[in-house]
């Protein structure tokens, strides 16, 4: 089976990595863009606090606010 794999973006913003709009997901996948720039003796620990910012995200109340850790309230 052959595997195709998309084309590396071209311009000014190829060598950011993806965006999903939730900040802390963002700053992860950032750290690990830079592992490259990184001795490989930190790359384990970089993949370590990017798994457990991970989780924290996963774990997290989207309704929360994130600066307070309070619930916001539902508009009906």
């Amino acid at each position: 089976m052959d595997e195709q794999h998309p084309a590396a973006p071209d311009g000014p913003h190829a060598a950011e990595g993806p965006h999903t709009g939730v900040a802390a997901v963002d700053e992860v996948t950032a750290s690990i863009d830079a592992l490259h720039a990184r001795p490989v003796g930190e790359h384990v620990a970089v993949f370590e606090a990017a798994h457990d910012a991970l989780r924290r995200a996963l774990d997290s109340d989207p309704d929360s606010d994130p600066d307070t850790g309070t619930s916001a309230p539902h508009e009906d």
